[in-house]
């Protein structure tokens, strides 16, 4: 199924802090994934045939700043996205007195390797938030010539954020899909993320990117 769904990418994100009524729940400001039943698997696949296919371009100026003061409170829920973030995929969380800062909690099934990790405010880099459609690659795509507001938004959707294991994060970096894969049981989710973001902000996928996860599709 799929699963709920950096400075630059696959960098060690450090907490931020927020607000928000002491011993309440923020609000869930999360937006998760679509399931994987035949329909939707489909709707992935047609939608993955309507995103445009270019070339990928060099990079150049491309820096993490262009895309906002990293993890912004966008929702207006008193949290920053990072927290946000955490609190929506962790399993067994504490939080401060303010009820937004995540201290502790349980990555119970990693996207990026199956594991189980811990995350404590002491070793936060166990646990770092994901783009699944990179901010460098977006940036090479054509983010590049958008407004800030607009890179500020797609850099805190929670459409494209995973929490996930530190180590497979840093060995993802900014890589597209035809760079790296993620585990057998997780690339049908993967893939339908990527999709859904591109077509969100109407991003292109190379020749490469676009092969890749058509075959990751093909495993849903």
């Amino acid at each position: 199924m799929f699963r709920p769904l950096a400075l630059a990418v696959g960098a060690v994100l450090l907490l931020g802090g927020c607000s928000a009524e002491p011993g309440t729940d923020p609000p869930d400001s999360s937006t998760r994934s679509p399931g994987t039943s035949g329909t939707e698997s489909r709707g992935a696949l047609e939608d993955l045939g309507s995103l445009r296919i270019t070339g990928e371009g060099d990079g150049d100026g491309y820096d993490r700043r262009a895309f906002g003061t990293p993890w912004k409170d966008v929702d207006g829920n008193g949290c920053d996205t990072r927290n946000d973030i955490l609190a929506r995929d962790l399993a067994s969380v504490t939080r401060d007195d303010d009820g937004c800062l995540v201290l502790t909690g349980v990555l119970e099934d990693d996207p990026y390797s199956g594991g189980k990790v811990s995350f404590t405010r002491s070793r936060p880099s166990q646990v770092q938030i994901d783009h699944v459609y990179p901010l460098a690659l977006a940036w090479r795509m054509g983010a590049d010539g958008w407004p800030e507001e607009r890179r500020t938004e797609f850099a805190n959707d929670p459409l494209n954020l995973l929490a996930v294991s530190g180590r497979p994060n840093q060995q993802k970096g900014d890589s597209g899909p035809a760079e790296w894969k993620p585990p057998a049981d997780y690339q049908c989710t993967y893939a339908g993320l990527f999709v859904t973001v591109a077509k969100k902000y109407d991003l292109p996928a190379t020749r490469a990117d676009h092969t890749a996860l058509g075959n990751f599709l093909k495993t849903c």
